[in-house]
C-alpha cells in the first residue's frame, strides 16, 4: 500500500521558484513564476509567490495583483500573513496610504498578535501624516518587545 501524498503539478516547479529567489537568482524566478501563476491562476501560493517575486525585483505595482489575487484564495495562515505584509507594504511603497492603512487594518484585525503588521500600520500612519498615533503605537511595540534595560526602566513613562 502506497502512503504517499501525491504533489500538485506545480509544487515542484514552485520549489525551484522559491530556490532561485533565494540565490537571488531573481528575473528567472520571475518568468518561472509568472507562467506558473497564468496555469494555476486559482493556486493561492503560486499566486503570492508571484506577487513576492514581483517585489523583489522592485516592480511593486505589477505585484498588487498577484497579492490582491492570493488573498482571494486558500492560503496557510502564514502565507496569508505574508500576502498580506508584502501588500501592505508594496500600497505603501507606491504611495497608496490608504489602501495600505485599510488593509493592515483588516491584517490586524485577523492577526491580533501579529506585531509585524503593528509596525507597518504605524509606519502608513506617519505617512499619512497621523504621527501622535503613529507615534503611540510604534513606542507600544518597542516597550512590549525590548529586552534592553536602557529602555525598560522607562516603559511608564514611555506609555504615557
Amino acid at each position: 500500500m502506497n502512503n504517499s501524498i501525491k504533489q500538485p503539478a506545480w509544487d515542484s516547479q514552485l520549489k525551484q521558484a522559491v530556490q532561485l529567489r533565494q540565490e537571488s537568482q531573481l528575473e528567472s524566478s520571475l518568468q518561472l513564476l509568472l507562467k506558473l501563476a497564468d496555469d494555476f491562476p486559482d493556486e493561492g501560493i503560486v499566486q503570492y509567490q508571484c506577487a513576492w517575486a514581483h517585489d523583489a525585483i522592485g516592480k511593486e505595482i505589477s505585484a498588487v495583483p498577484y497579492y490582491i489575487r492570493a488573498l482571494s484564495l486558500e492560503l496557510t495562515d502564514e502565507d496569508r500573513r505574508g500576502a498580506y505584509l508584502g501588500l501592505g507594504s508594496t500600497y505603501r511603497a507606491i504611495g497608496e496610504y490608504e489602501k495600505s492603512k485599510a488593509l493592515l487594518k483588516e491584517a490586524i484585525d485577523q492577526f491580533p498578535d501579529a506585531r509585524e503588521f503593528k509596525v507597518f500600520y504605524a509606519v502608513t500612519l506617519y505617512n499619512l501624516g497621523q504621527h501622535e498615533e503613529s507615534t503611540s503605537i510604534l513606542l507600544r511595540q518597542l516597550v512590549e518587545t525590548t529586552q534592553n534595560a536602557d529602555i525598560t526602566q522607562y516603559n511608564r513613562a514611555l506609555l504615557f
